[in-house]
């Protein structure tokens, strides 16, 4: 299955990115839109986010990974509303501001754009990857030291 990607906003007075890299992972709860709701209910395991810091600093500043998928929100009794859980992947090099995406021809069409007042909007493949190299960004390779380890580990058993 395809990998889907995702722009998810957050004051950085409320919730900035180093905090999430110091917590390891948190609830994306909170949101009350419909619509971005219905997005964050379409959010796969392992799809990947652009975070962004709205509001003050309206920066694109990492990347974050969808690490549990939708499920009632725990703040309310009202199941309409959900919570994603998602955890640190990578900071951005050089944040990516919102003037910066405007100037950008190849993204006149991004979600943030066309619907900036959505907390969680799709973003396409290319879009995501045009924000990574505008924020001179790479994404780790998947699991790489994880797997070195566990050979090393696994070859020192034989």
């Amino acid at each position: 299955m395809a990998r889907s990607y995702w722009l998810i906003k957050s004051e950085p007075y409320e919730y900035a990115w180093s905090q999430l890299v110091a917590d390891g992972s948190t609830h994306w709860d909170g949101v009350r839109n419909y619509e971005a709701r219905n997005n964050m209910r379409a959010m796969k395991l392992g799809d990947l986010c652009l975070y962004y810091h709205s509001n003050k600093g309206k920066e694109v500043v990492g990347v974050a990974r969808v690490c549990a998928e939708f499920y009632q929100d725990p703040t309310t009794d009202d199941e309409r509303w959900s919570v994603v859980d998602v955890e640190p992947v990578v900071a951005f090099v050089q944040p990516v501001g919102l003037a910066a995406i405007k100037a950008e021809p190849a993204l006149a069409e991004m979600a943030l754009v066309r619907r900036g007042r959505l907390s969680v909007v799709p973003v396409d493949r290319v879009e995501f990857q045009r924000i990574l190299a505008m924020g001179k960004t790479k994404l780790p390779r998947s699991g790489g030291a994880a797997k070195k380890k566990a050979r090393k580990k696994a070859a020192g058993k034989r």
